[in-house]
């Protein structure tokens, strides 16, 4: 039985682990796939207090090697409820593990948002990728697109200019939506195109690989025609909570409708970081979130001692 079980390893929370094992609590993080969570993908974090540069997997890294010296036990499993037994909080995964606790709290995260378009579940690890840190260098010398003009599209497709012959940033917008100084550093590299004002209406493909993408002007409606080698989509991210609907409320867009005590309407059971409603996602509202959850947990806790 431990005190609080953290779903989830992204900053949000492995930052609520490490304020509940220093308020002397005994911690279980469960995490599905890597710690770190999204920013673990991002080549160059400039915008954390205290640190001028640093790279997501970096970041990652440390955040984990705190909270692994502060105690915390850690599995690799995928949590597929939580159900609520008087005091207990009983967490069931997908591998058959069944853990304890007397609070939770639930950081699970978002995941990649995709287009919708035919085909394009069947393509994804051969030709359309998510990761530029991942898989970038497997395009080494050819050319690539990236669909999407907002930071986390921005810092890829930077990235992969210094490692692919050419790439087309699609933009659904007549403007991106990433900071500034991204997009001014784009619009210096020769080997980039930046098509405004356009969607992907459809995928090209030969023997089940990605050969191109069929683009569809939203200001004049004409269509045409690209080749690319690869495809990366960074056209945002949603939540996977639906298994956690009967501990709290979600919004029609499926997070987590909490408020800032990141406290939900089953008594023990919180929430932080991007799985909740919020207006700005980024690590340091994940970190603020799971410092205050992990907080009120503990609050909860010591009502009931």
């Amino acid at each position: 039985m431990y005190d609080i079980i953290v779903v989830g390893g992204g900053p949000a929370g492995l930052t609520a682990a490490i304020y509940a094992l220093r308020a002397g609590r005994s911690v279980l993080v469960i995490e599905k796939s890597g710690f770190g969570g999204q920013i673990a993908f991002s080549p160059k974090v400039e915008n954390i207090p205290g640190t001028i540069q640093i790279s997501g997997s970096e970041f990652a890294d440390k955040l984990t090697d705190q909270v692994m010296n502060l105690g915390a036990d850690v599995e690799l499993e995928t949590v597929t409820a939580v159900e609520v037994d008087g005091d207990i909080r009983r967490v069931r995964t997908e591998e058959g593990g069944v853990y304890e606790a007397k609070a939770v709290i639930l950081a699970l995260g978002v995941k990649h948002r995709m287009l919708g378009l035919e085909g394009e579940q069947d393509l994804v690890g051969k030709g359309i990728s998510f990761c530029a840190v991942c898989d970038g260098a497997f395009y080494a010398g050819q050319d690539v697109a990236m669909i999407g003009g907002g930071n986390s599209a921005l810092q890829e497709a930077l990235l992969l200019s210094d490692i692919c012959r050419k790439v087309t940033i699609v933009q659904n917008l007549p403007y991106f939506t990433g900071e500034k100084k991204l997009a001014q550093a784009l619009e210096t590299k020769e080997n980039v195109e930046i098509l405004f004002s356009t969607v992907v209406s459809g995928y090209l493909q030969k023997d089940g690989q990605l050969t191109g993408l069929r683009l569809r002007s939203e200001d004049t409606g004409a269509e045409q025609e690209i080749a690319v080698d690869g495809a990366f989509l960074a056209v945002g991210l949603m939540p996977e909570n639906e298994a956690f609907s009967h501990l709290s409320s979600l919004n029609p867009w499926g997070y987590f409708d909490v408020g800032e005590d990141c406290a939900t309407q089953t008594p023990g059971v919180y929430v932080a970081g991007d799985c909740r409603s919020k207006t700005v996602r980024q690590v340091t509202t994940a970190a603020g979130d799971g410092a205050i959850a992990a907080t009120n947990a503990c609050r909860y806790l010591q009502s009931k001692e």
